[in-house]
């Protein structure tokens, strides 16, 4: 295998997922993910390191099992769908720290606001399924502050906390398949 030799890897979408989670009223947490993603790695070779990483989210594909929820959620109290149809990750850097681990900093735009993300990865491995395609998979983790990106809607509670967190824990599940 010619380990200088270019390689772009696309996002499975049916075998990955972008997930987050934000508190509610301040005692419990509110999961959601967003149903339609892109993406894709260019790498040199099957090594990671150092390669780029590029994922566009439909801002509308946004799903929290509840519709009034998800409704306000793509309004313009929050990702104001209808303006800005697209998040947007592109990566600085990926940094191997062991066979399994790498640090992934990037650029997230949501609402066109950009601003730097550190994101926590764990290499799944590389298998060949069973119709001939080398797949590479990933286990993602980091926070953000919503607040970073103009999502700034809440409402004060009588006790005195709000009810949406600031705080966003962002993981994903991410299957690439290697490109001919």
């Amino acid at each position: 295998m010619d380990t200088t030799k270019k390689v772009k890897w696309v996002l499975d979408p049916s075998h990955s997922e972008i997930l987050f989670k934000v508190k509610h009223l301040m005692i419990s947490n509110v999961k959601g993910e967003f149903r339609k993603i892109e993406g894709e790695i260019n790498s040199v070779g099957n090594d990671f390191s150092g390669a780029s990483v590029n994922v566009t989210i439909d801002a509308s594909s946004i799903f929290t099992n509840e519709e009034t929820r998800d409704t306000h959620l793509k309004s313009a109290d929050f990702f104001d769908v209808e303006k800005y149809k697209e998040l947007k990750f592109e990566s600085t850097s990926l940094k191997k720290i062991d066979d399994e681990n790498y640090v992934l900093l990037g650029n997230l735009t949501i609402k066109g606001i950009g601003h730097e993300v550190k994101l926590d990865v764990e290499f799944g491995g590389f298998i060949t399924d069973p119709w001939g395609n080398e797949k590479a998979g990933f286990s993602l983790e980091g926070k953000i502050n919503r607040k970073d990106w103009g999502l700034t809607y809440n409402s004060i509670l009588e006790t005195g906390g709000v009810l949406v967190g600031d705080e966003v824990k962002l993981s994903a599940e991410v299957e690439f398949t290697k490109q001919p």
